[in-house]
């Protein structure tokens, strides 16, 4: 796989145009979608406009989930990115189905609001005109289903984000070394010398290098804070904090 995110692959510029096509079907339905003519016998205002929240509240729905799941990709995981593409598609769908049913049956969508206005939601000689908000939905929803599609493609390119995980501390490796080194000086000095056959000054010599790599080894702990240094960023200050250190100690 490739590590350069090609152009239309980058994830500001497939998160924004998600967020934006489904806020334009949020804000279609804040339009009129339905122009209704009452019967001028059953009330003394026969002309209703009908909003799209109002003919159709599953687009309002629809809308809202596309923005949120679009937003949320930014911050996912590659296996949580899959699944935001799927719910980034079926909110499309669901916009551009929902759009479509009030086209079809346009006095359907206008049902609550001539109930509102004559007590019954249907009545003779009722006329219901449609605007071009409900084409414009249908439109935007097929749109949003493939910005889904371009989620899930795009996706693949971008990096998982840095998790707060607690880092490994630079003094441990510090220690080790140290250790390591206390033990070849034991060793080397502990090694039998055939120009001293006394064996109390093999003895002396054995615990004159374990002294010798003790002393070795003891300037690993103040390397440990020396190596830690200031938090470089937001992220290992919480890795400090988590530690139990103070992230505002620069020594």
């Amino acid at each position: 796989m490739s590590t350069t995110t090609p152009r239309w692959g980058r994830k500001g510029t497939v998160i924004m145009g998600t967020v934006l096509l489904a806020a334009l079907a949020f804000g279609t339905t804040t339009r009129t979608w339905l122009n209704v003519t009452l019967p001028a016998t059953g009330v003394v205002t026969p002309d209703v406009a009908v909003s799209g929240s109002d003919a159709a509240t599953a687009v309002t729905a629809f809308a809202v989930v596309g923005v949120a799941a679009a937003l949320a990709a930014g911050i996912a995981g590659r296996i949580a990115r899959w699944i935001i593409a799927v719910i980034v598609t079926v909110s499309g769908v669901g916009v551009a189905v929902s759009s479509y049913r009030i086209i079809s049956d346009p006095l359907q969508g206008a049902a609550g609001a001539i109930g509102k206005a004559i007590g019954v939601s249907s009545a003779e000689g009722t006329v219901a005109e449609l605007t071009a908000m409900p084409y414009a939905a249908v439109v935007i929803g097929i749109l949003i289903a493939l910005a889904g599609i371009w989620l899930a493609l795009a996706g693949r390119y971008w990096t998982t984000s840095r998790r707060y995980a607690p880092a490994a501390e630079p003094g441990a490796a510090g220690t080790d070394a140290g250790t390591t080194d206390a033990g070849t000086d034991g060793a080397g000095t502990d090694a039998p010398d055939t120009d001293a056959p006394d064996t109390d000054a093999r003895r002396t010599g054995s615990a004159a290098g374990s002294r010798s790599g003790t002393t070795a080894a003891a300037p690993a702990d103040p390397g440990k804070d020396s190596a830690a240094g200031p938090p470089v960023d937001e992220i290992d200050s919480w890795d400090r904090l988590t530690r139990g250190e103070d992230p505002t100690d620069t020594k």
